[in-house]
């Protein structure tokens, strides 16, 4: 994929630093590098022959309103980031946790998919954890620097029951049998207005695609111990070993 100076730039500093384990202060360069530009260095770094679905980032109205946006933003899953029971948090920069629900379609979706044909395309749905890595110190990012760094996607994390229907209540994330965080599953908004953009955002989703919908509570820092996601009476566990 052609860049150009700019984005090469970008791209290269974010791969330096991913390699490096260091991190980079964000909102201070004007890398001359757009929206489109960055989903470019994005798409660069996760290309498509190793897709395996999307996150979405930045659902909420107040959260794109704090990074001067009007919509979602996303990133890109590869199988080499999805952790099974087990996640190995050296592998992380500055891993934070988030806990999601993620979408698994059984059938493709065009771009411009009609509401009907999303709603008959999820096959189910599975509690995950987003397990967020940023090279930006801190979080502290602009759109572009968020984007380019694959919307801060490092890992994730699937549950092993699949459910017919959408969760209701609160989804809880325990470490260590504390509560850390939580949020109403019904702050997600419209699921399938949600997959709507996404799809026309990407061009088409694919049949076994999986799309981790955001997170309706605040993200947490890891640290190493037993993981739990709760939402109703479906449980997720999982084990975070070493220290980031």
């Amino acid at each position: 994929m052609d860049l150009t100076a700019a984005e090469a730039s970008l791209a290269d500093a974010i791969q330096t630093a991913r390699e490096t384990r260091r991190t980079l202060v964000g909102r201070t360069t004007d890398w001359g590098v757009d929206l489109n530009g960055a989903y470019r260095i994005q798409r660069m770094h996760h290309p498509d022959t190793a897709c395996i679905g999307y996150k979405l980032g930045l659902i909420s109205p107040a959260k794109q309103r704090q990074m001067g946006l009007a919509q979602p933003i996303y990133g890109r899953i590869s199988r080499s980031m999805i952790y099974q029971r087990e996640v190995q948090l050296t592998h992380f920069i500055q891993p934070r946790l988030e806990p999601e629900l993620a979408v698994v379609l059984r059938h493709s979706l065009p771009a411009h998919a009609e509401p009907g044909m999303i709603a008959r395309a999820i096959g189910g749905i599975f509690l995950g954890v987003d397990v967020l890595d940023s090279v930006w110190a801190d979080y502290r990012f602009s759109a572009v620097e968020v984007i380019a760094d694959n919307a801060s996607g490092g890992g994730f994390l699937l549950g092993e029951s699949l459910l017919d229907q959408v969760p209701t209540g609160e989804l809880c994330l325990y470490l260590n049998g504390e509560l850390c965080t939580a949020g109403q599953v019904a702050a997600l908004g419209n699921i399938e207005q949600q997959l709507g953009w996404l799809t026309q955002a990407v061009g088409g989703l694919a049949a076994g695609q999986i799309v981790f919908l955001g997170s309706p509570a605040q993200a947490v820092p890891a640290s190493a111990g037993v993981l739990e996601v709760t939402c109703g009476n479906t449980i997720l566990q999982a084990r975070l070993i070493g220290d980031a």
